[in-house]
């Protein structure tokens, strides 16, 4: 990795670059701790800056600190000690009472984070939950990063396209994953060119890594036949019926849908039932030491998106050298023709999804190629200390 200007402390001598690396609602954890334990091996001085992450540990690979300086009265009444006081209230209720919690601690966290975040030379967004409130909330810090990992927000809200521009417009530089997303930052949101900056996302190969993973449940490990996987949260966009729709044309296969699910289930469940081969749905948050064993087991990953600009997921699949097939949208294009580690079908279109998916599972060469550029790309440009070098070359053109 090359050397990057350090800054100097108050004798001349050479000090590691302080880094803040915040994420308030703690919505890619994951992610966090990759990118700052990549940080710290390049000789930054890291701090995540976040919240409780509820579902369960998050793997630190590196020397930095974390710090949950957000949301920690409603972290220890939902997901602490106290959760058993509210074991009576429903479910929806939770969620509820959860969230004007979180909504009464927003302001005093973060005007009590603007004093911490003098500390650091640089600080670097990942999420921020209440973009109107926050642009005028942000310490005054500088230089200030923010990696946009939707361009826009997925829900449309009244003025959440305004409140978006006028956050990125306090922001000294925005990093996003694709060219795909970086033209959309300066064509619908207006953002200077040269404050917009492509860095990809890492590939989460340390799952693999693991020391404590999980075997697969009993039920899933006695299944011989090949296994198309879908992996993540289940939502509206990410083409799950599509998927399902699909695998009505794939016969002697089982497809495995594994996330929590953020839509109903039931009519997926009846797309299911109409497909030659089972359909195995996990319904829930699955571990990170669990993760490995789904994607080793599976022949080919299938992400259906009906938009994106990058996903973790697919990062995931790249780690673990998996064949996939993708919807040609946003970033997704950019890994597959840059690379070839994927095959591109029109999003929507559950017969060319069908065709794909038959073609692989019928061509183990095939496979195997596409699995071995998926490797290469997931240890070369996609490695988190490639992302980091890239990350701290950032910064040093910012003046960090």
């Amino acid at each position: 990795m090359s050397a990057l200007p350090a800054p100097r402390g108050p004798e001349g001598d050479a000090a590691p670059m302080r880094v803040q690396v915040v994420d308030l609602p703690a919505w890619t954890p994951q992610y966090d701790h990759a990118l700052c334990g990549a940080l710290s091996r390049a000789g930054a001085d890291v701090e995540l800056v976040t919240s409780h992450f509820p579902f369960g540990k998050v793997s630190q690979a590196g020397r930095y600190r974390v710090s949950e300086r957000f949301y920690r009265r409603s972290a220890r009444l939902f997901h602490g000690k106290d959760h058993s006081r509210l074991s009576s209230v429903p479910h929806g209720l939770s969620n509820g009472l959860r969230r004007a919690v979180k909504v009464a601690e927003h302001v005093p966290d973060m005007l009590r984070y603007r004093r911490h975040a003098r500390e650091a030379d640089v600080v670097h967004y990942q999420w921020l939950t209440a973009e109107a409130l926050d642009a005028r909330l942000l310490p005054a810090a500088r230089p200030r990063v923010l990696t946009a990992h939707d361009v826009l927000p997925r829900t449309p809200r009244f003025g959440g396209t305004a409140a978006t521009s006028r956050l990125l417009a306090k922001m000294d530089a925005v990093v996003v994953h694709s060219e795909h997303g970086a033209g959309r930052l300066v064509e619908e949101l207006g953002v200077p060119s040269e404050r917009v900056h492509v860095i990809p996302h890492g590939a989460f190969s340390y799952l693999g890594e693991l020391e404590d993973q999980l075997p697969l449940p009993p039920e899933l490990a006695a299944v011989e036949a090949p296994v198309i996987l879908f992996f993540g949260l289940i939502r509206d966009y990410k083409g799950v019926d599509v998927l399902l729709e699909a695998f009505a044309e794939v016969p002697e296969a089982e497809l495995w849908v594994v996330g929590m699910p953020h839509v109903d289930l039931e009519p997926l469940r009846a797309l299911a039932r109409r497909a030659p081969g089972a359909v195995r749905f996990v319904p829930r948050y699955v571990a990170e030491e669990e993760i490995s064993a789904f994607f080793r087991r599976a022949d080919v990953v299938a992400l259906p998106y009906r938009e994106i600009d990058q996903s973790g997921v697919l990062y995931t699949a790249l780690a673990f050298g998996k064949p996939l097939v993708l919807s040609a949208v946003g970033g997704f294009t950019e890994v597959a023709k840059r690379h070839g580690a994927a095959r591109l079908v029109p999003p929507g279109d559950s017969d060319a999804l069908a065709a794909a998916l038959n073609e692989l599972l019928s061509d183990p060469q095939a496979r195997a190629e596409l699995g071995a550029a998926a490797a290469t790309a997931a240890a070369g440009p996609y490695s988190w200390d490639s992302v980091a070098e890239r990350t701290l070359e950032l910064y040093a053109r910012l003046g960090a």
